[in-house]
């Protein structure tokens, strides 16, 4: 079964274009809404867009004309287009008129590698198509045969599998059908001697029967089952599609396509009382990213010191630097002024008075308190001289004398 995810060259070509379409060919009695995408010159039909294996697929190099369907649809924003190929009409239901447009640009732009005229599209959508036509022409310069190998000849038809195909064994395969008989009663296998493949199908009547065929491969190319008249079959899917036919529906392929989780959950426990429960993940959780590594530390070399030579001062040099520096502190700079400081106010030191000498003896002591009443009177604020205070010591020590 083909891979979207991480196809390789000889799988799904490179897609072109892709959305839901509802199909309903001349074998469908219902129509299917099914993802389709635009590989190659080739529809590939998914049940989801989430899906990896295709159901079904379409080969457009037998389309002769794509045309729009004029009949009414229950959704009447919805438009319908026919493709008319060789061996019968299939018809679409696209979801709008725009995308009905771009599908018939696309399909017709790769099966004529032109861009059609009729139709109504914007610039932009013309120059897609035109991209997709020159991809197209560059897939098909490089398409190359298939390698065909003698061990395992079937290895490179995995592109074309029949979504029923399953890798298992002859009881396996018993196994299988009876296990899922609600999803189908036939599968297609591969055979015992490794060269080919076998079909399986499994109906109830009295009890759980089996039966299995022989798929061969011919040399010239396609594919026999294998029978008392064998059937020839161009393609895998031929083979499932005749036995299908052939039984009226009755044999059904079983297609597992297993389910897919749509939300990010996880098994919590809590450690502190020891239960357990599932939650789910938030919608915008970022994993947090890791610390960046600590960059390398680069030991730089340690400059050797520079030895240091003495400088050998000249007479002449000391005279040309003092000039220099003369030169320098004559040319004006703005200073800061300063604010002027404050001196302290402080009291008139007294002038010392010279003393006149007294030729008389001193007659009495009157005269003397006079003479300090008089001196403290005429300036009251004036500390009194040293050369005072002696001489009025020794007038009283010669008045002491002389009372003696």
């Amino acid at each position: 079964m083909a891979k979207r995810a991480g196809r390789q060259k000889n799988q799904l070509s490179a897609c072109y274009y892709e959305g839901y379409l509802e199909k309903r060919s001349f074998k469908d009695k219902t129509s299917r809404k099914l993802w389709t995408s635009l590989c190659g010159n080739t529809l590939f039909f998914f049940n989801e867009k989430r899906d990896n294996d295709y159901i079904e697929n379409l080969d457009l190099s037998g389309l002769i004309s794509v045309t729009n369907d004029s009949s009414q649809d229950c959704n009447l924003d919805a438009a319908r287009l026919i493709l008319q190929m060789k061996d019968g009409n299939i018809k679409f239901t696209a979801p709008s008129a725009e995308t009905r447009e771009l599908w018939k640009g696309y399909i017709h732009s790769v099966t004529e590698l032109s861009v059609p005229s009729s139709l109504n599209l914007l610039p932009g959508q013309i120059h897609m198509l035109k991209e997709a036509i020159e991809r197209e022409k560059e897939r098909i310069q490089n398409i190359h045969p298939p390698a065909v190998t003698t061990c395992s000849p079937y290895i490179s038809l995995l592109a074309d599998m029949p979504a029923c195909y399953h890798d298992v064994s002859r009881l396996e395969a018993e196994l299988l059908l009876k296990k899922e008989a609600k999803r189908g009663n036939m599968l297609l296998r591969p055979g015992r001697d490794g060269n080919s493949f076998a079909v399986t199908t499994r109906q109830e009547h009295e009890g759980s029967i089996f039966r299995h065929y022989r798929v061969v491969r011919k040399h010239d190319g396609g594919f026999n089952i294998d029978v008392n008249n064998p059937v020839p079959c161009a393609t895998l899917w031929d083979v499932i599609t005749y036995l299908v036919e052939k039984t009226a529906g009755v044999l059904i392929p079983l297609i597992i396509e297993e389910p897919y989780e749509k939300n990010i959950s996880f098994i919590w426990s809590d450690y502190e009382n020891g239960e357990t429960s599932v939650q789910q993940a938030l919608p915008n959780l970022v994993p947090p990213g890791l610390p960046p590594n600590p960059a390398p530390k680069i030991q730089t070399p340690e400059a050797e010191p520079v030895p240091v030579e003495e400088e050998i001062v000249y007479l002449n040099d000391m005279e040309q630097r003092q000039k220099e520096a003369d030169d320098f502190s004559a040319v004006p700079f703005p200073l800061p002024q300063k604010k002027p400081t404050k001196k302290a106010i402080m009291p008139p030191t007294p002038v010392p008075r010279k003393s006149i000498p007294n030729t008389s003896p001193p007659s009495s002591t009157t005269s003397t308190n006079r003479d300090v009443r008089m001196r403290a009177n005429a300036d009251p604020l004036r500390p009194i001289p040293l050369a005072a205070i002696t001489e009025l010591k020794l007038k009283l020590e010669q008045k002491g004398k002389f009372q003696q």
